[in-house]
């Protein structure tokens, strides 16, 4: 009773251990519903003080309650509001402020560069995290070399002279 019981519980374990995920992290799953991370709520509704003010109605168009980060974006870093283009461009009178956010330089087709990168990294990792028996975190396996210390970057500003705020002590 007691080996038929320890062979159906190994089993169980083996089989439980045998699933692999797709990828790393797998935070998506396969159905076509919403985006939540597309979804912007909107603005809270407002009566005009009169309603000549309100502008022609234009179906599937803007409204007076839709977002536009890109406009907040501009006017928090010191630009102005600009009706949102579809293709990219800014404004003219944004182009000092363009300027100064790529003052270091700004690449061309950077996503696409990020991507084919650690596409590298985790082909890399993926040959020899097939199967396991358990099933460990592949985000933290692959990536564990690009980590950050803090402690230890907050020791080598502090070596070079440069203030640095205080950090908690390690435990």
């Amino acid at each position: 009773m007691r080996t038929s019981r320890a062979v159906i519980f190994g089993l169980a374990l083996l089989v439980s251990a045998c699933a692999n995920e797709r990828g790393i992290r797998v935070l998506s799953s396969d159905d076509a519903g919403p985006d939540e991370f597309a979804v912007i709520p909107s603005k809270p509704l407002e009566a005009p003080e009169t309603f000549a003010q309100l502008p022609t109605p234009t179906p599937g168009g803007a409204n007076r309650t839709d977002q536009d980060p890109r406009g907040d974006i501009a006017v928090a870093l010191g630009g102005r509001a600009q009706p949102a283009s579809t293709d990219g461009s800014f404004p003219s009178s944004d182009s000092a402020l363009v300027a100064y956010a790529s003052r270091q330089g700004s690449g061309t087709g950077i996503r696409e560069q990020l991507a084919q990168e650690d596409e590298a990294v985790r082909g890399r990792f993926s040959k020899f995290t097939g199967w396991r028996l358990a099933n460990p975190d592949r985000y933290d396996e692959v990536y564990r070399f690009y980590h950050l210390n803090a402690y230890r970057e907050l020791a080598r500003w502090r070596a070079r002279g440069v203030k640095t705020p205080t950090a908690p002590a390690v435990q």
